[in-house]
C-alpha cells in the first residue's frame, strides 16, 4: 500500500504543543513551526486500528505487559538491529527523557557529575540540574563538516571530576551523528576502565541514512552490555509521542533493581493502556510504513538540500547520517544569536530550535525538523530565502 506523506493533516486546536501554544511560548500565533521533534504524519493505520479496536472495548483499567508484547519488541530489535534482549530487561517508563531522569537520580548522588557531549539533547543538561548533580562537557568538535569525539578529552574529563554516569545520545541530535562501531567501543572501554554507567539514548535508532548503521550500544559485548540502560520508544520511529511509552532494557540485575527502585519512588506504576496497545501493532505490523517514512524524509534532506545551495548558499547543512532533524549552520551571516532568532522569527515567521539551547557549540546554529510534507517544508524554506536574501 502506498502511504501519502504528502497528505496535509490539520494539527491546529487538537491541543497540539507544535501548532497550539505559540502564543504560550511567546512566538507569533501564526509562525510556522518546525521545532520540537515529532512529525506531522498520521499513525501506521494497523496502529489507528489498534487503537480503535481497544477504545471500542471500552474499560480502560489497570495495565500490565504480556510475553506477547515482549516478543513483538524481541523480534523487531533482532530483525533490524542484530540485538537480542530478555524478557527480564525490559522495563517500561511514560518517557525516555523520564528514564533519564530516573536513571541520574538511581545512579548519582546531589553534586556528583554527569557527562554530555554538547551540543546536544537539551533536556540532558536540564535533567542534570534540576536532580542537582553537576554537568560535565565533551565537547564535540566540527571537523571538515562532521562532528568527532575528543576522546582524550573524554576520559580526562571522567577521570578529573570523578564522572559516575554519561549520557549517550545516538544517533546524536541535534548534530546528526550515527557512531561507528569504532567509536562506541572506545566509548566503552574508557567507561568499563572508570566503571562509568552509560545512560544510551537511542529513541532515533530507526532513522538512518543510507550507508550508515545504528548499533545498539549494549550489543557491542556484554561488559558492556552490564554498565547500560538503554532507553528506546515508538514515540519517534511511529510518530506516538502522546501516547507515552518507552522501553527501557537494562541486562545487568543491580542495575534494574537500583533502576526499578527509584521508578517506584516516582509513583509511577501501570503503563498507559492505549499506549501499549499502539506500541505492539507498531512493532509488529508498521515495517512497510516506516520503510516508505525513511524513502519520504531521505527525499526532503535531498530537496532541502537541493534548495539551499541554490538560494542561500551561505547555510550549511552539517550532513546528516541520522534522525530527521537537521543543524543548519548560519555563522556564516555574522548575527548574533538574539538577531538570528529576531530574524528567523520575526521576518521568515518561523519556529525552529535555537542553537544555544543545545548547550556549548551550538551558537551560529538552528535546527529544524523535516519530517514534514514537502509542500509544508517547501513553505518555510522559501520564507527562510526571502527574509534573507
Amino acid at each position: 500500500m502506498h502511504i501519502n506523506f504528502d497528505e496535509i493533516i490539520d494539527r491546529r486546536n487538537t491541543s497540539c504543543l507544535k501548532y497550539d501554544f505559540a502564543a504560550e511560548r511567546g512566538y507569533p500565533k501564526d509562525i510556522l513551526p518546525f521545532w520540537v521533534a515529532d512529525m506531522d504524519f498520521r499513525a501506521p493505520v494497523p496502529v489507528i486500528d489498534a487503537l480503535k479496536t481497544r477504545a471500542d472495548h471500552g474499560i480502560f483499567g489497570y495495565t500490565q505487559i504480556k510475553d506477547d508484547y515482549f516478543n513483538v519488541l524481541q523480534n523487531w530489535f533482532r530483525t533490524r538491529h542484530d540485538w537480542e534482549i530478555e524478557r527480564s530487561d525490559l522495563v517500561i517508563t511514560p518517557g525516555v527523557v523520564f528514564a533519564v531522569a530516573t536513571a541520574i537520580r538511581a545512579f548519582t548522588r546531589h553534586g556528583d557529575a554527569v557527562l554530555i557531549q554538547q551540543p546536544v539533547y537539551y533536556p540532558f543538561a536540564n535533567m542534570i540540574r534540576q536532580n542537582e548533580r553537576v554537568i560535565v562537557d565533551n565537547p564535540l568538535h566540527l571537523i571538515e563538516g562532521r562532528y568527532m569525539i575528543d576522546f582524550e578529552d573524554f576520559e580526562e574529563k571522567i577521570v578529573e571530576h570523578g564522572v559516575k554516569l554519561f549520557i549517550l545520545c545516538s544517533p546524536h541530535n541535534p548534530v546528526g551523528r550515527v557512531w561507528t562501531r569504532a567509536e562506541l567501543e572506545q566509548i566503552a572501554a574508557i567507561c568499563l576502565r572508570h566503571d562509568v554507567i552509560v545512560v544510551a539514548d537511542e529513541i532515533h535508532e530507526e532513522f538512518v541514512r543510507p550507508g550508515f548503521r545504528h548499533i545498539p550500544f549494549a550489543s557491542l559485548s556484554e561488559e558492556a552490555a552490564a554498565i547500560t540502560v538503554t532507553c528506546t520508544s515508538p514515540s519517534k520511529t511511529f510518530n506516538l509521542a502522546g501516547l507515552q511509552i518507552s522501553n527501557i532494557f537494562i541486562c545487568d540485575k543491580d542495575l534494574r533493581r537500583r533502576f526499578k527502585e527509584e521508578l517506584s519512588r516516582t509513583g509511577y506504576d501501570e503503563p498507559n493502556t492505549l499506549g501499549l496497545a499502539g506500541a505492539k501493532a507498531a512493532y509488529e505490523h508498521g515495517t512497510e510504513w516506516l520503510t516508505q517514512l525513511l524513502a519520504y524524509i531521505e527525499e526532503n534532506h535531498a530537496r532541502t538540500k537541493s534548495f539551499l545551495t541554490a538560494h542561500l548558499p551561505k547555510v550549511q547543512i552539517i550532513a546528516p547520517e541520522g534522525t530527521y532533524l537537521l543543524w543548519l549552520d548560519f555563522r556564516a551571516y555574522g548575527l548574533s544569536d538574539e538577531a538570528l532568532n529576531e530574524k528567523i522569527i520575526h521576518e521568515a515567521h518561523l519556529w525552529l530550535d535555537d542553537g544555544p539551547i543545545f548547550g556549548a557549540g551550538g551558537s551560529g546554529f538552528q535546527r529544524i525538523n523535516i519530517a514534514c510534507p514537502w509542500s509544508t517544508l517547501e513553505m518555510g524554506l522559501k520564507n527562510l530565502a526571502q527574509a534573507f536574501n
